[in-house]
């Protein structure tokens, strides 16, 4: 099997200032086509740093991707660094400046040509993969049969190169084998007692598959990857190895072979054609979003309201001023009454609320960060649930209540399909 390393450079990146996004991208991509990440480095700007690092990575795989380091600017020193390492020279490419100054002039930015020339200087061995989305071209060399590519760092430029030049050039380069990744989600038992529950199935699972727990919030997956030549060989063999599952943990698998919660929902509504609408105070349209990052979520998502402030939940939604003065509007009550008058406003089969403390100062009732309270209305049912996360960052707060609020949907719907 063919190995890769993924180095990102830049000083921002190791800031923290800038999120590396380009590595998980091209490490996905990297996995569907059958070639395994080794290593993942993110080094400074440096030109000593970056060929030290080039060398190990070479000396370590059979594919070196690096991002980062390329713009227009003195301190971006990449192409130096690779100069140095392959002892090649960097020449000046009327070709691309030609090119660069046709894809400026179609920005309606050719007065920046000039500020953007070095962008044309380029490795003189180099072979040249046009970038159709940017001015800085992604180059291969290659070294004792080792390729090595440079791309831009910017993530809009870095994933056409990716998808659209780079993974075919390799399909046609290599012959590869096939990784096959299929995510089992469970809910309802700890990692450590799942583990014991299929121990006697995870031993027995074949060399070329292999097992990975991935705990997610209040959720585990079971993450199985099968390495072979032939993808829908493997496909039919994990379903296979699977069925021992339904047995052992059937009852606590909300989905087979999905892997983002929002994802298995989506699947849920629109196979028995159910609407939804959100009510969010300290999750603050999270809900929303996660909800309607799904393509065509337009057929199960009706709409949201975000009434943070106590007055606005009485206005907009009509809850009752003496409800909040008797429980406070942190508590399940208003959770109840939120989902319900959602349910109502929108006509949705589904209302989910949400309503809590995500901090950093605690509540106005003095409760304390990390409380959250949350309601499900469906049909006439409602059901409220509460939970308990101190010691967390406000984002990792929500984005662990998102989690749960969702799951904690998905398990009653699954329950009500299992009564059918």
């Amino acid at each position: 099997m063919k190995t890769a390393t993924i180095i990102t450079i830049g000083d921002e990146i190791l800031s923290g200032n800038t999120v590396d996004t380009n590595s998980n991208f091209i490490a996905q991509q990297l996995k569907d086509i059958g070639i395994k990440v080794r290593y993942i480095f993110t080094i400074s700007d440096e030109v000593e740093e970056i060929v030290q690092c080039l060398q190990k990575a070479v000396e370590a795989s059979d594919l070196i991707i690096t991002t980062g380091g390329l713009g227009p600017t003195k301190d971006d020193k990449t192409k130096q660094a690779y100069a140095r390492f392959f002892k090649d020279k960097i020449s000046f490419s009327e070709e691309l400046y030609h090119k660069l100054g046709a894809y400026l002039y179609k920005k309606g930015r050719s007065e920046l040509l000039a500020l953007n020339k070095s962008q044309c200087e380029v490795l003189s061995t180099a072979k040249i993969f046009e970038n159709s989305y940017g001015t800085a071209p992604c180059q291969l060399l290659e070294r004792q049969g080792k390729l090595t590519f440079c791309l831009p760092g910017v993530p809009f430029e870095v994933k056409p190169l990716i998808k659209d030049q780079i993974l075919p050039y390799l399909k046609q380069r290599w012959e590869l084998h096939t990784i096959y990744t299929r995510i089992v989600s469970v809910v309802g038992l700890p990692e450590s007692l799942l583990s014991n529950r299929i121990e006697d199935w995870e031993l027995a699972l074949p060399p070329h598959v292999s097992l990975s727990y991935l705990p997610v919030g209040s959720r585990v997956k079971l993450r199985l990857t099968a390495t072979g030549k032939d993808r829908k060989e493997l496909e039919e063999e994990v379903d296979q190895l699977l069925h021992p599952l339904r047995v052992l943990i059937g009852d606590n698998v909300i989905a087979w072979s999905e892997d983002a919660i929002e994802n298995i929902l989506a699947s849920i509504l629109w196979d028995r054609g159910l609407n939804i609408s959100t009510v969010e105070s300290c999750t603050s349209g999270q809900i929303a979003r996660l909800l309607t990052s799904v393509p065509g979520s337009s057929r199960y998502y009706k709409g949201g309201i975000i009434p943070y402030l106590t007055h606005v939940k009485s206005q907009l939604l009509g809850i009752s001023e003496d409800l909040i003065k008797k429980h406070s509007v942190v508590s399940k009550e208003v959770a109840v009454e939120l989902a319900r008058s959602c349910r109502d406003l929108f006509h949705t089969d589904i209302a989910i609320s949400s309503t809590g403390v995500a901090g950093p100062d605690k509540g106005e009732d003095g409760k304390e960060v990390g409380t959250l309270y949350y309601a499900i209305a469906k049909g006439e049912e409602i059901r409220s649930f509460d939970l308990y996360l101190p010691g967390l960052e406000r984002n990792d707060f929500v984005n662990m209540a998102v989690q749960k609020i969702i799951e904690t949907l998905i398990v009653w719907l699954e329950e009500d399909n299992r009564t059918y």
